[in-house]
């Protein structure tokens, strides 16, 4: 079945050439699918490129939960509106995939890690600010659950901060403007949710490695994030892996790449890291990827990112790809939505100078 018959069609022969071990549970699908990167691969570019918006109502159940660190919307509907408005504000905008690494989901259908590289034109005013006319590129990782030719839920990861250094705003001034907007109902339940569900569920015993690559990157995570075994880099990376961030981080080796860790566990404390999906697919060679949907949260009490401590809680949702050779990582893509963490923390800063004023008049009053 062809969905795009008597219309434009972006993509219309098979980007791959079936390989995937989850083949198995590749069914109920259109026909014209080879496997589920090649559903991924031409669905995307069809709604994006092709601007073809409306088969998000073919490829998004009616009832589809996504969550952001921006927001959380549960209807086909919401994709529709959200895509468009994207496309208003960035109508060139590609997305141009990296990586697509899927697993199978317990409870029927395939989870895929959809690594994109997101080229685009700031030609009229956005979430972030008045147009400027400027090209930005950044990294986008989408995590779905598919069944039945449908998107059933999503994870969406944007490297928001990056994106505003290169439209030229201040990627401060966005964050306290978006602090001062009000969170849905929704998103705090949810929020509040997940929260609870790390906090009792991590702990901080260290892990064993073996040479499976889900177990060795279930391992490492474990024992950097919640046993602080920072070192560890040194058995995990090579010596010449390449990190690819967010919000220009860049680095090269396992002593930069630990800066980071340390950086994060430095402003970070009490924190604890879930890992909540694991997949992974074999390259070429003894290459293999590994893809992670991870959720972070803490206490903002360090000052080595995001300015004085607030004492506030810190949630990030986020998603890795690591590329394995001969049992260590020689390249990694970690994308999160740093600018809503900065949103939050400034939110947190607002309420608390809110509550200092109120104190202060009802002390006048008395």
């Amino acid at each position: 079945m062809n969905r795009l018959e008597g219309h434009f069609d972006k993509s219309p022969i098979p980007r791959v050439q079936s390989s995937s071990e989850n083949n198995s549970s590749f069914f109920n699908f259109d026909d014209e699918f080879v496997d589920i990167t090649d559903y991924i691969h031409r669905t995307t570019a069809r709604i994006w490129e092709g601007k073809q918006v409306g088969l998000i109502y073919d490829y998004y159940a009616d009832y589809c939960p996504v969550y952001t660190m921006t927001g959380v919307s549960m209807r086909a509907e919401d994709v529709v509106q959200s895509t468009l408005s994207t496309l208003a504000s960035f109508p060139d905008r590609t997305l141009e995939a990296i990586n697509v690494v899927s697993g199978k989901e317990p409870l029927g259908g395939l989870h895929t890690s959809h690594l994109i590289r997101s080229h685009m034109t700031n030609l009229a005013d956005s979430v972030y600010g008045p147009a400027t006319g400027k090209n930005a590129t950044i990294l986008v990782i989408a995590h779905c659950i598919v069944k039945d030719n449908k998107v059933t839920k999503e994870w969406l990861v944007r490297d928001n901060y990056g994106l505003v250094v290169q439209l030229g705003h201040d990627p401060l001034h966005v964050a306290q403007t978006w602090a001062r907007y009000a969170r849905s109902e929704s998103f705090i339940k949810w929020r509040n949710s997940e929260i609870e569900r790390v906090t009792q569920s991590v702990n901080k015993q260290r892990a064993s490695y073996t040479d499976d690559p889900k177990t060795f990157i279930r391992s490492f995570l474990q024992n950097i994030w919640n046993a602080r075994m920072v070192g560890d880099v040194h058995l995990f990376y090579s010596p010449d892996a390449i990190f690819h961030g967010v919000a220009g981080r860049n680095f090269a080796g396992p002593n930069e790449i630990a800066g980071f860790y340390m950086k994060l566990l430095g402003t970070v404390s009490e924190l604890k890291f879930s890992l909540d999906y694991v997949c992974d697919s074999e390259l070429d060679g003894d290459a293999s990827l590994v893809a992670v949907r991870w959720t972070l949260c803490g206490i903002h009490s360090g000052p080595a990112l995001y300015g004085e401590p607030t004492n506030s809680q810190v949630f990030v949702i986020g998603e890795s790809q690591y590329r394995l050779l001969n049992g260590k990582v020689v390249e990694e893509w970690t994308v999160f939505d740093e600018l809503s963490v900065l949103a939050d923390i400034f939110r947190s800063r607002l309420t608390s100078t809110r509550n200092s004023e109120q104190n202060l008049s009802s002390e006048n009053n008395d």
